[in-house]
């Protein structure tokens, strides 16, 4: 993957999920799966653990892969793991 840029909104995103830019960007280097949004989307998803709350979220990080360098354009955690996760038969 070329470069990555956060988006104000993913950044912002991000600080009230408590989701670090680290967590992102190994997301999007080493994701657990990746998803087609739409032709110029992507969702790189994988399970994290959250200390804090003492369980497993799945984040899912949306880019943009059109622009140049890729665009993170929002970023969010879920406990509705199953919701989302595709069962790869």
């Amino acid at each position: 993957m070329s470069t990555v840029r956060i988006s104000n909104h993913a950044k912002e995103q991000m600080d009230e999920r408590g989701i670090t830019e680290q967590m992102v960007l190994d997301i999007i280097r080493n994701p657990d799966q990746t998803i087609p949004e739409d032709d110029d989307k992507l969702v790189y998803q994988s399970i994290t653990f959250f200390v804090e709350e003492g369980r497993d979220y799945l984040v899912r990080v949306f880019v943009n892969i059109v622009k140049e360098p890729h665009l993170v354009i929002t970023v969010y955690r879920t406990s509705r793991i199953k919701k989302y996760w595709i069962n790869e038969d």
